[in-house]
């Protein structure tokens, strides 16, 4: 790549996520480019698609999340791995006023494009290995499916967003999810003998 062309790509992403940040799935392509100081034939040569561009944002953070809950698989609590990585997909959630968790919260459509599903299976798999670890260890309740997990995360997330002033309500939200978690794993529990 030419380094004009580099520096319009780094440009427009920078602008992007400054876009995105202050309006979330308000921005247009169009204001990003015009903010950018580049036409709108630029951006769409770089990011065809808005799902095109919303990859380039998010996979540096959403490889660092799915490398924090690789990392927390050998945390000595896997009710406390559970916990600090859930928290971490509410927080990488609210990126963005809350377009990283409309994004990802439901299954991606083939619209959307093999980068965008291959961020939703990362995290995906990155929870259900740390749900299934808190199921063995008898902390979290077996049947539960990580994709609804991950909805009512980003749930909270987006309910957390709504409300800037209640700086504790994400907190609060989670701590409800994780102890319905814990309650319904230690009535559901059959003890061995």
């Amino acid at each position: 790549m030419r380094a004009d062309a580099r520096d319009n790509r780094e440009r427009v992403l920078r602008t992007a996520k400054a876009v995105f940040t202050e309006y979330g799935a308000e921005a247009s392509l169009n204001k990003i480019a015009q903010r950018a100081g580049v036409g709108a034939g630029t951006l769409y040569r770089h990011f065809p698609t808005f799902e095109a561009l919303l990859v380039a944002i998010i996979s540096d953070d959403v490889e660092a999340l799915c490398a924090e809950g690789r990392d927390l698989l050998t945390h000595p609590s896997p009710d406390e791995a559970l916990q600090a990585w859930l928290r971490a997909v509410a927080v990488h959630a609210t990126a963005m006023r809350g377009l990283v968790a409309t994004q990802m919260a439901g299954q991606p459509t083939p619209e959307a494009g093999a980068g965008l599903a291959a961020c939703h299976d990362a995290i995906r798999a990155t929870g259900s290995a740390l749900l299934t670890r808190a199921e063995r260890a008898g902390t979290a309740p077996g049947g539960i499916d990580i994709g609804d997990l991950l909805k009512l995360v980003n749930a909270a997330a987006w309910a957390s967003e709504q409300t800037p002033e209640d700086d504790d309500l994400l907190d609060r939200l989670l701590i409800l999810i994780n102890s319905n978690l814990r309650r319904r794993s230690e009535e559901g529990a059959v003890r061995p003998e």
